[in-house]
């Protein structure tokens, strides 16, 4: 009954607006403001109907930011502020930009985005790469380049969530966070062709002189130029973090009680059979195309979906895959909500997100479906140990940040070892 309701309004509202509210020329101007507004309509009624729906799907919504998204993400939004303030991505900036700039076409402060995007999941590659565009350590072209492979599924996620907690078998964690980041550097690659050609240049602040001395000036000149004393540091890392976690867990409730409506309408499952159309001739079985409806929106409970389904353990891997490839548009709100006050554009991110969505269901056929047998069985008595001792949140942080670490550190001592092997071939032809 909703959704008959619901496509009235918007048909007559669309009709009405139309006619009388704006003359023909001007009304593409005001199409997606239409849009919206129909939308919103549909919310309301949806909740004036269906109180119950959606009560239950935001106490789930805030339960999953509370007890998931909050004490995973915080420390990371907290410690890449810092580090921000501090100069410690100018200084990786410099020191890393002979490793990023061939192999992605980035600056060097890419290489901060690229690790903690890599250990910590959405949106916090977005919202670092809003940050060093608003700071110009990168042009607009490079940060839409960076959006579009650094905001990743977090590992714990797919090692614990997806494959301990809800596949009940801990050896899938290889494949499934294996193909994600797999897919993920792939697209990075690919993506040092997008726009070449690209006119805007920021030039670094010291060009000459060895590489380890300008990356240690140009964060000392970070450092001077900050005058607030470190406590009114602290205090304003932690509000800006608090307030966008914040926002995050308002898109989470808010598309928690929409994932609600839809699947109490019917709308996923009309959903669902559009997927049909396009899936179930490569072979994908029936029962996963209702989740994929569902991850569409939301990857979580895409994920948990696919899961509890029947179909054959390489189809529903290949959908995780995709789910988690695309990321949900709560992920894609996120992201916009981060990138607002940049000049980002959001578009080569969503097309990026199909990309990775495409590339990810690729790789978990090849490696799944060629080494489940053999690599996967050896691999498991490794990865089932690691889910046993990652069930607490206090592990969970400490395995990020030891990921963090390793991704920030490795890269700068590949850099130090580079100059060196530099400076001592100068000093042999000399």
């Amino acid at each position: 009954m909703l959704i008959f309701i619901t496509i009235f309004a918007i048909a007559v509202m669309s009709v009405l607006t139309i006619k009388y509210a704006f003359p023909s020329r001007k009304y593409t101007n005001h199409s997606g403001k239409i849009f919206w507004t129909a939308c919103s309509i549909f919310f309301i009624i949806a909740m004036i109907l269906q109180p119950q729906i959606v009560y239950e799907g935001s106490v789930k919504g805030l339960k999953t930011w509370f007890e998931i998204v909050l004490p995973s993400l915080l420390p990371f939004f907290i410690a890449s502020e810092l580090l921000m303030a501090f100069g410690v991505v100018h200084f990786m900036g410099i020191l890393l930009e002979p490793v990023m700039r061939p192999v992605f076409n980035l600056p060097g402060s890419g290489s901060f985005v690229l690790a903690i995007g890599f250990t910590s999941g959405f949106p916090i590659g977005a919202m670092v790469t809003a940050k060093l565009r608003q700071e110009k350590l990168c042009t607009r072209i490079e940060a839409e380049r960076l959006i579009c492979f650094t905001n990743n599924s977090s590992p714990l996620f797919m090692l614990v969530a997806v494959a301990v907690g809800m596949f009940n078998k801990p050896e899938l964690g290889l494949v499934i966070a294996g193909a994600h980041y797999l897919a993920s550097l792939t697209l990075g690659i690919c993506l040092r062709f997008y726009s070449r050609n690209d006119r805007e240049a920021i030039a670094p602040a010291f060009s000459a002189g060895n590489i380890l001395k300008r990356a240690i000036r140009q964060m000392l000149t970070v450092q001077s130029r900050e005058n607030r004393p470190v406590g009114r540091i602290m205090s304003d890392v932690v509000k800006n973090s608090v307030s966008n976690l914040l926002a995050i867990g308002g898109f989470i409730i808010l598309f928690a009680v929409l994932i609600r409506i839809f699947t109490n309408t019917g709308l996923i499952h009309l959903m669902g059979d559009f997927f049909g159309i396009l899936l179930i001739p490569l072979g994908i079985s029936p029962e996963l195309l209702q989740s994929l409806g569902t991850g569409f929106w939301e990857m979580t409970l895409g994920t948990k979906s696919v899961c509890e389904t029947t179909a054959p353990l390489l189809q529903k891997l290949v959908a995780v895959a995709i789910i988690l490839g695309w990321g949900g548009l709560s992920v894609h709100a996120q992201v916009a909500s981060m990138i607002a006050e940049t000049d980002i554009r959001i578009l080569p991110f969503v097309l990026g997100r199909i990309a990775h969505a495409c590339i990810a269901g690729l790789y978990t056929y090849i490696l799944a479906g060629y080494s489940y047998g053999e690599t996967l069985a050896l691999a498991k008595p490794v990865i089932a140990a690691y889910g046993q001792r990652t069930v607490s949140l206090t592990a969970n942080l400490l395995f990020s940040f030891s990921l963090l670490t390793l991704l920030i550190l490795l890269p700068i001592a590949l850099a130090i070892l580079l100059q060196l092997l530099k400076s001592m071939k100068s000093f042999v032809y000399k």
